[in-house]
């Protein structure tokens, strides 16, 4: 049913990316503006990701198997890497446009309906990154949150270009339209590398985040008041899912049985803070010295 939920969520993205299309472009051909065509030209780039973090989203709810006994979770980082590769081609192709247009200025026409088509595909826009924004939050998806952040990224593109629009309209200056064409491709080749950025940390097993991380510790610092010990926290993403490992030392003299049900309310208490995620425990005695090798990412007897 999750799966169904964020599906949900993807095709709304493609519902909006298609109507802002549609209604940017009629814009643009109301117009002339090459501002207006840098918006439509980056309607397509939200297309494309959307298709995209369907079929992403998709596989990463696809259950473990034999050769991926970790899930596929790591599936939505190559939905983000490919919406940021697309959005740095659209920035090529709207700088290009748009120094071409400076070269050769041409007069706006209808500014008046364009600009009102555009502010309606931006509303349209608005409301899709609210949406994603908050399922991604809610289901812990960085393929909605990327999504929902370039959505995002559009309107404001848009809200640019209506303003750098509505100046040439006023003032004449014609220059003004290709020169906003140019601060859109800036703006989104930021966005692009962001998303590739992102998404690089995601696939190298970057740790969760820190503030997470710091839930963690709190929790640990409650157990370390009843006497136990903890070393070689380790924690990665790989997209929804947060994998978190752990040395508990207790008593030496405890039972299998009572370290067992100790490490279980840790553990509960962990997954309370850190929702979902997947947990690997190592219990050891605290008395022994041995115990307390293992505190870097590597076992020192292993390396030698």
């Amino acid at each position: 049913m999750a799966t169904v939920r964020l599906q949900r969520y993807a095709w709304l993205s493609i519902a909006a990316a298609i109507a802002t299309i549609l209604l940017k472009g009629w814009a643009w051909w109301l117009t002339g503006s090459v501002g207006l065509l840098s918006d439509a030209l980056e309607s397509f780039v939200n297309l494309a990701g959307a298709v995209m973090a369907l079929a992403m989203l998709s596989l990463a709810q696809a259950p473990a198997d034999d050769k991926h006994a970790y899930g596929h979770g790591k599936a939505e980082y190559f939905s983000s890497a490919f919406e940021g590769f697309l959005i740095l081609l659209a920035a090529v192709s709207i700088a290009y446009t748009a120094l071409d247009r400076m070269l050769h200025p041409q007069a706006i026409e209808a500014v008046g309906v364009g600009l009102l088509v555009s502010v309606l595909a931006s509303l349209i826009n608005l409301f899709a990154a609210r949406a994603l924004l908050n399922a991604g939050r809610a289901h812990n998806s960085i393929t909605l949150e990327a999504d929902a952040r370039h959505l995002m990224t559009d309107v404001w593109t848009s809200v640019g270009v209506i303003i750098g629009v509505a100046l040439v309209w006023v003032s004449g200056w014609l220059w003004l339209d290709p020169l906003v064409a140019l601060l859109v491709a800036a703006n989104i080749v930021w966005t692009g590398w962001a998303l590739l950025r992102r998404s690089a940390a995601g696939l190298m097993d970057a740790a969760i985040p820190d503030e997470q991380i710091a839930a963690i510790e709190v929790v640990l610092e409650d157990q370390r008041r009843t006497g136990l010990g903890f070393h070689a926290l380790r924690t990665r993403q790989a997209g929804r899912q947060a994998f978190i490992s752990l040395h508990v030392l207790v008593p030496g003299d405890w039972t299998v049985q009572r370290g067992h049900d100790r490490l279980e309310q840790i553990e509960a208490a962990i997954r309370a803070v850190v929702p979902g995620s997947h947990l690997t425990t190592h219990l050891e005695p605290i008395e022994d010295p041995v115990s307390l090798v293992d505190e870097t990412l590597e076992r020192r007897d292993a390396m030698q």
